[in-house]
């Protein structure tokens, strides 16, 4: 069974447009990405867009992903010779690690103000990432303060905008930005799976059972251990219907409730209550 997943409206080309004008404004790029999917969260025109643009890589959500993988990545982006660290944009932990490494990447273009008279000038960075990675979460917990407008829909985030960050730092929000075609399926189910693409263009009970398809292969002694089932030998639909079955999600004439067994096991993902898992290693890149 495939899905078809694309999903590109017409702010987000002008945020592409935005971003590119921009750049030139800021010192250092923040790019947001989740750590339970970093491929499928780093927006492949990035790249192209910020050039040779000191950057940081911020893997969002690390406490919901497994620890050994965020190693690995971790190590993969240093092989590329990119800066990178571990976030949590909720509780705030990586934020001293985040404003030294800032500190850091723009030394030696704070120095070169420096020389020209220009002393105490802040770090100004901009902040990009594909929609719900967490940006505003981030921002405010940099800020201190709730400045930018959050939600649970992707894409909430519509204007640019300058925020005062503690210390030295200024930072320049802006929308989230998908890309027009994701070539490789898994890509647009991984996005979908973590909540990036609007749920409502989706089937989603035909989108659980593509995650209960993944969980299977690469993370099924925590789905057994939290929903208590036994998975040997067992069917995608079947799988679903057993945790289905152990949940109550049941219908008149003992019928499984899909709807609502659907909405139990992609929300539990998202909330990390199945566990720690990421859905990518960097040795498949």
């Amino acid at each position: 069974m495939s899905m078809n997943i694309n999903w590109y409206p017409g702010h987000m080309k002008k945020t592409r447009e935005s971003i590119e004008k921009n750049l030139s404004l800021v010192d250092v790029v923040f790019e947001l990405i989740d750590a339970r999917i970093p491929y499928s969260s780093q927006n492949p025109i990035i790249d192209g867009i910020v050039g040779n643009k000191p950057r940081i890589i911020i893997l969002n959500k690390a406490d919901l992903a497994d620890s050994n993988s965020n190693k690995m990545w971790q190590e993969y982006y240093i092989k590329k010779g990119v800066s990178s660290i571990l976030f949590d944009a909720l509780s705030g932990k990586g934020v001293d690690k985040l404003l030294s490494l800032a500190n850091e990447v723009t030394l030696e273009k704070r120095q070169s103000y420096e020389k020209r008279g220009v002393i105490n000038r802040p770090i100004r960075a901009m902040i990009i990432g594909i929609p719900n990675v967490g940006k505003s979460t981030l921002i405010n917990t940099l800020s201190g303060k709730k400045g930018t407008k959050t939600g649970n829909r992707p894409g909430i985030t519509r204007t640019n905008q300058w925020i005062k960050i503690r210390g030295s730092l200024e930072l320049l929000d802006t929308p989230g930005i998908l890309w027009p075609k994701f070539e490789e399926e898994i890509v647009g189910l991984n996005l979908a799976f973590t909540g990036a693409i609007k749920d409502e263009i989706l089937d989603r009970e035909t989108l659980a059972l593509k995650l209960i398809e993944v969980l299977i292969r690469t993370s099924s002694d925590l789905m057994v251990k939290r929903y208590d089932i036994d998975i040997k030998g067992k069917s995608t639909i079947q799988v679903m219907e057993s945790i289905g079955e152990r949940r109550g999600c049941i219908i008149r004439g003992g019928e499984i409730d899909y709807t609502k067994v659907s909405n139990i096991i992609l929300d539990e993902f998202r909330k990390g209550i199945i566990g720690k898992i990421t859905l990518e290693q960097p040795e498949n890149r």
